[in-house]
């Protein structure tokens, strides 16, 4: 069924926890197979020889839980089971149980909506041609079900645990109980009588009281599914862990494989709270958490937009003690002496004053703050986030009501952790969440410390001479933009934009639409490098009438000039004068791509492993367990019993197949020597037993220390490349940075202050520059740029994915941007400052090679229309001073 389980994992991008889960799925019907009637007691003899931690299926038919940590994702992890079940074991009938109304529609919607960022199926090609049907609580009495005309081929049952219950007001069974007109028994019965029904249980530490398990049980299905980030229920002895988890990947793990973001407390620098009354460490707290609040907000936008990516508006959440408290909260932050009253309409509050199903509703009204249109940007609760609220935004937490480091860590965090892009950025504060705790500061650190803490905190402390500056977003698009009289899109609250005090060229609002418009068309022309290899050809007069042609057909003129009255605007005049601005405002950039001609064969060369550092101890039968609770669950499979290769060497080849670059039909010779290498040094120092136990229990690790050796002995045969320009020229892409709006932009000509903080300075007054304003890395890239401003026609500094410029890492290829981009009578030049220690650093020399073939390339395009060559030139800070010149520079250390 291996088979299966690839394919499933790659179609749906399973991340390791995931797949891991469908790999032991996979196992438990081959040793244990669901099917109606079976002996549930020997299913769990031979599920609990292989997997020890399962001792008692706590139910009348075999049901596993898989605990995944919040935000690793446990709904996607649902479709995978059900895809697997049913093209490997012709299983179609399933029943996912959500534990209350919001998760309840979120399944419905994950479940069925095609369109759905979060559709479970998509990449599953059998299911985009027969979608499973989806029958929920809301339909499912509407249809005979074996009629075949509503419920076909794959079904999945949707339902709120509170339609099967069997204990209801004043005594009536559930509507699903009673006799359906259609079908002659009640759907229950239906279900119950099925042979292949799977029960799904999201969040199944919501089942366990003794209404649901009767109501479950009495549905027979042949196999149970539960998944919950909380294996363990309370109760007044304390927390009671399952009896048949079967996959335990914890919270502490899913932070250290940067699935979730990184919890951090916070507090104030020198914070004392002796003297202080407990109402002004509250108030303290809370206007603390908004200054950091807005702060994130700022660095959210600038992140976005240096990446290209959606603008994530983040917002806070306050912790309350009771009802009375978070109304007190709400008041005080709606006032005027709260930050000037500017979050009186920003605020929402969720509190226990509702029940049923207005509680219910008014949690669902919470998913509301993840859009960037709906203005909430504090949120105030007591007591009440529920599972369902899967939100990305939750970036700072204020808890104000009293209780243990313990409770503050488990049960503040958890809704926070999901990343907004699902995947680490880098950035420190778009892949953070903050809990601002100033006054259990140390508590929350001593607690997150203990060795049986399943997480540990990161610290920030808040310097309030920085966090009191406010920050903004300033998006700095080119000069040729803002003299056009274009915007940037999705401007916040938090965005300015830069140069925007100057003067568009064209005043005249129908003479700026048509100078747009011309732009546009020019943009199009990018694509056309044979016609326009350079902007100077827009000069051409055949090419200029062309676009006032395409101009005429695009202009929609205002009702003024439609009934003859007011000026008519001169086409061909506003086309001309966009023109000399693009012009005077561009350096051409060249679209290159290097592409291999004829056939392409490729592989890698018969080569000696090291494996010196492989040395893994003999796995003994007694430390299966503990493996599974700390080493990623890769022990699980190790258990007596299970599944054996024929051949040793067979683990290693499996392990590498996986890999996207190797081809086991191309590769296979290759693979199986470097096998029988890693498998004679295994058995160079252990029995084979005890080797076969240690290529199963670390055959990943193994797989990936074999792979990375294999990188430096891949090889590829081509007839030769060549090389192909897609676009003539480019359009100069925004940049985006924080910086405090208390200061001004620095005069690039005046050495700051503080040199060793350089990007806090944004700098300004060029004249040559293409951008009004830029940051720079070193006081030695300021230097660089005032000899560009009196050196160049026009420089700036490029945006990440202006150049689409590509150097290889490893196995990896990665984009590399130049620091500066400078233009003079004769040549372009494309500069890069460096420390002289890092000059011969591998990645360096990497991004070296990469852009000198660039320019090569970019040369001899020139060449073909009389354009200017390109020139890489890789300088050492240290030898940058005011008084040198591009030349100079170019003549010592250009490449």
């Amino acid at each position: 069924m291996n088979r299966h389980v690839n394919a499933i994992a790659g179609r749906l991008s399973l991340r390791h926890p995931q797949r891991r889960s469908l790999e032991i799925l996979d196992r438990i019907t081959e040793i244990a197979p669901p099917g109606k009637g079976g002996d549930v007691a020997a299913m769990l003899e031979a599920i609990r020889s292989e997997f020890p931690s399962v001792t008692d299926f706590e139910r009348e038919f075999p049901s596993l839980c898989f605990a995944l940590a919040t935000g690793v994702g446990k709904t996607r992890l649902m479709g995978a089971f059900i895809s697997y079940l049913h093209l490997a074991h012709g299983i179609n009938n399933f029943f996912v149980l959500a534990p209350n109304l919001t998760i309840y529609n979120k399944l419905k919607a994950d479940f069925s909506d095609r369109n759905h960022p979060k559709y479970v199926f998509r990449g599953i090609a059998e299911f985009a041609i027969d979608a499973p049907v989806i029958i929920t609580g809301d339909n499912y009495d509407q249809h005979d079900p074996r009629s075949g005309t509503l419920f076909g081929g794959v079904r999945i049952n949707i339902f709120n645990i509170s339609k099967i219950n069997s204990e209801v007001r004043g005594g009536k069974s559930p509507r699903i109980k009673r006799l359906s007109e259609y079908i002659g028994e009640s759907y229950f019965d239906y279900l119950a009588g099925l042979p292949d029904l799977v029960m799904l249980m999201d969040e199944s530490h919501r089942y366990r009281a003794s209404a649901g398990i009767r109501a479950i049980n009495e549905l027979k299905p042949i196999l149970g599914l539960e998944l919950t980030a909380t294996p363990f229920v309370e109760t007044a002895r304390g927390a009671l862990p399952f009896k048949n988890v079967i996959v335990d990947y914890p919270l502490g793990q899913a932070m250290k494989d940067g699935f979730v973001k990184e919890p951090a407390v916070v507090t104030r620098k020198n914070f004392n709270p002796a003297g202080m009354s407990g109402e002004e460490i509250e108030r303290l707290k809370l206007e603390d958490g908004v200054r950091l609040h807005e702060s994130v907000k700022v660095e959210l936008e600038t992140y976005a937009r240096e990446s290209d990516n959606p603008i994530v508006k983040p917002f806070l959440l306050v912790i309350a003690r009771d009802t009375t408290h978070a109304g007190q909260l709400s008041e005080l932050i709606k006032s005027d002496k709260f930050f000037e009253g500017r979050y009186r309409d920003k605020v929402i509050q969720v509190d226990s004053s509702k029940s049923g199903a207005e509680e219910e509703e008014m949690i669902a009204k919470l998913l509301k703050v993840e859009h960037t249109d709906e203005p909430t940007e504090i949120v105030i609760h007591v007591n009440m986030l529920k599972e369902g609220w899967d939100v990305t935004n939750l970036y700072t937490i204020v808890p104000l009501r009293a209780a243990n480091a313990r409770i503050l860590i488990e049960q503040s965090i958890g809704r926070g952790l999901r990343l907004p892009y699902g995947k680490r950025t880098g950035v420190m504060a778009v892949d953070r969440l903050n809990i601002v705790a100033h006054d259990k500061f140390q508590e929350i650190i001593a607690e997150a410390n203990k060795p049986d803490s399943a997480i540990h905190l990161q610290t920030v402390v808040l310097d309030m001479d920085a966090l009191g500056q406010k920050t903004t977003t300033v998006v700095s698009q080119s000069q040729l933009a803002t003299k056009l009289g274009l915007t940037p899109a999705h401007a916040t609250s938090s965005t300015t934009v830069a140069g925007q005090d100057q003067t568009p060229v064209f005043t005249k609002p129908e003479e700026q639409k048509l100078a747009q418009i011309t732009y546009e068309v020019i943009r199009k022309l990018e694509n056309q490098p044979q016609t326009l290899p350079t902007v100077e050809y827009l000069k051409k007069p055949e090419i200029q009438a062309a676009i006032v042609k395409a101009v005429e057909e695009q202009h929609q003129p205002a009702q003024l000039e439609l009934e003859g009255v007011g000026e008519q605007p001169d086409i061909a005049a506003v086309v001309a004068k966009t023109v000399e601005l693009v012009t005077q405002q561009t350096i051409d950039i060249p679209r290159i791509l290097v592409v291999p001609k004829g056939e392409v064969k490729s592989g890698f060369k018969p080569f000696s492993l090291d494996l010196s550092a492989l040395k893994y101890p003999a796995v003994s039968d007694e430390l299966w367990i503990q493996h599974l609770r700390t080493n990623h669950l890769e022990v699980v499979s190790l258990g007596r019993g299970g599944f054996e290769e024929a051949r040793l060497e067979n683990y290693v080849v499996s392990g590498l197949v996986d890999f996207d670059d190797v081809s086991y039909d191309e590769h296979a010779d290759l693979l199986y020597d470097l096998a029988t290498q890693t498998v004679d040094h295994f058995k160079g120092y252990l029995t084979e037993d005890d080797t076969r136990k240690v290529l199963r229990c670390y055959q990943r690790d193994i797989a990936r220390f074999i792979h990375a050796q294999m990188q430096a002995h891949y090889w590829v045969d081509v007839a030769g490349y060549e090389v192909k320009v897609s676009k003539g020229f480019t359009e100069l892409k925004q940049s985006a940075y924080t910086y405090s709006v208390q200061e001004p932009p620095a005069n690039y000509r005046v050495e700051p202050a503080d040199k060793s903080n350089m990007a806090k300075y944004l700098f300004g007054g060029f004249e040559k520059c293409l951008y009004p304003v830029q940051k720079f890395d070193s006081d030695s890239e300021r230097k660089l740029a005032v000899i560009l401003e009196r050196e160049t026609s026009k420089w700036f500094k490029p945006a990440k994915g202006q150049f689409q410029l590509y150097y290889q890492n490893g196995a990896d290829h990665q984009e590399y941007q130049p620091d500066f981009v400078g233009e003079t009578s004769d040549t372009i030049y494309m500069l890069e400052p460096k420390k002289r220690t890092e000059l011969s650093d591998p990645i360096v020399v990497a991004k070296k090679e990469a852009a000198v073939k660039w320019c090569a390339n970019a040369s001899d395009h020139a060449a073909s229309y009389g354009g200017k060559p390109w020139r890489y030139v890789l300088i050492p800070h240290d030898e940058i001073a005011e008084n040198m010149t591009i030349e100079g520079l170019a003549e010592r250390f250009g490449c």
